[in-house]
C-alpha cells in the first residue's frame, strides 16, 4: 500500500468528531446556554448597530469611523462562526460534527480573526497619522488607501487561514473522533493527530509570527511614537484630547492580542486543557461583546448619531 493511500485510510476513520465542550452535567450546561445565549445576542446587538450607525450618519464618514465598522463585521462573523453551532450543543445529548463542518468552522473563525488583528494594526497607523502627521492625515488616510487597507486585512485574513487550516486537515487522526475543546480550533486539532504533528506546530508558529507578533509590533511602534508626540503638546487639554483619541483602541488591543497570544504562543507543557478552554471563551465570547460598549461610551459622535437614530434632540453637533 502507497503512502498517500494509508494516509487516506487514515482520514477517512475519522469522518466526524466528537466536541466535548465546556462540561459534562446538565446543570451547568444549561446555566452556560442562558449566559452565552444573552452574550451572543448583545453581541449582534452592538455590533450590527455600530454599522448602522457608521452607515446612515455623515458624522461618522471618517477613516477611524469606516474601520471601526469593520472591526465590527468582524466580530459578528467571529462569534457566529462558533456560538450558534456551541450553543446547540450544550443542549443536545450528541455533541457530534462532521469533518466538513469542522473545516469550515475552524476556516472562518481563524479568517476573521486573523483579519482583526490586522485591521487593529491599520486602525493604529490611522492614530499614529491624526497625531503625528496631522496635515498629511487628508492624503495618508484618503478614501481609496483606507478602502485598500481594509481589503488587505480581509484577504490576508481569509488566505493565511487557508493555509492553516490546509496544514491541519492533512493530518493523520487515526480514528481518534474526541476533542476535548467546543470548537474545531488549531491547537486542539494538532493535538489530536497521531502522526505528522511537526509540520502543522511550524505552520502555526510561522503563522503566529505573522499574524500576532508582527502586527503588535507594528502598533506598539505606532503608539510609542503617538506617546512621544503627546508628551511634547504644552497643553493638559490637549494632551487629554490626544490620549482620548487613542484610549478605546489601547484597551480593545490588550484584550485581543493579550487572550489570543496567551492561546496560541503560550508552551503546549505549560497550558492545561481548562486554560486554553478559559482562554477560549474570554477572546471568543467576552471581547466581542465589549467593543462595541468601549468604543461608544466614551465617544461623543457615536452618542450624538444614536440618539438621532432615536428620534431625540441632541441640543448641538459635535465635530
Amino acid at each position: 500500500m502507497s503512502l498517500n493511500e494509508t494516509k487516506s485510510n487514515q482520514t477517512s476513520m475519522a469522518q466526524e468528531f466528537i466536541l466535548l465542550g465546556l462540561s459534562s452535567h446538565p446543570e451547568v450546561r444549561l446555566t452556560l446556554f442562558v449566559a452565552f445565549l444573552a452574550l451572543y445576542l448583545v453581541t449582534l446587538l452592538g455590533n450590527l448597530l455600530i454599522v448602522l450607525l457608521v452607515g446612515s450618519d455623515p458624522l461618522l464618514h471618517s477613516p477611524m469611523y469606516f474601520f471601526l465598522s469593520n472591526l465590527s463585521l468582524l466580530e459578528v462573523g467571529y462569534t457566529s462562526s462558533v456560538l450558534p453551532q456551541m450553543l446547540a450543543h450544550l443542549l443536545a445529548e450528541h455533541r457530534d460534527i462532521s469533518l466538513a463542518r469542522c473545516m469550515a468552522q475552524m476556516y472562518l473563525f481563524l479568517a476573521f480573526g486573523i483579519t482583526e488583528c490586522f485591521l487593529l494594526t491599520f486602525m493604529s497607523y490611522d492614530r499614529y497619522v491624526a497625531i503625528c502627521l496631522p496635515l498629511h492625515y487628508p492624503l495618508l488616510m484618503a478614501k481609496r488607501g483606507c478602502m485598500a487597507m481594509v481589503a488587505t486585512s480581509w484577504a490576508g485574513g481569509f488566505l493565511v487561514s487557508a493555509v492553516n487550516t490546509v496544514s491541519t486537515f492533512q493530518l493523520s487522526f487515526c480514528g481518534h473522533q474526541e476533542i476535548d475543546h467546543f470548537l474545531c480550533e488549531m491547537p486542539a486539532m494538532v493535538s489530536l493527530a497521531c502522526a505528522g504533528k511537526g509540520q502543522a506546530q511550524i505552520v502555526m508558529s510561522v503563522s503566529c509570527v505573522f499574524t500576532l507578533l508582527c502586527p503588535l509590533s507594528l502598533i506598539v511602534l505606532s503608539y510609542a511614537r503617538i506617546l512621544g508626540t503627546v508628551l511634547n503638546i504644552p497643553s493638559t487639554a490637549g494632551r487629554h484630547k490626544a490620549f482620548s483619541t487613542c484610549s478605546s483602541h489601547l484597551v480593545v488591543v490588550s484584550l485581543f492580542f493579550g487572550t489570543v497570544i496567551s492561546m496560541y504562543l503560550r508552551p503546549t507543557s505549560s497550558s492545561s486543557v481548562g486554560q486554553l478552554k478559559t482562554s477560549s471563551v474570554f477572546y471568543i465570547t467576552v471581547t466581542p461583546v465589549l467593543n462595541p460598549i468601549i468604543y461608544s461610551l466614551r465617544n461623543k459622535e457615536v452618542i450624538c448619531a444614536l440618539r438621532k437614530m432615536m428620534g431625540k434632540d441632541v441640543g448641538k453637533k459635535y465635530i
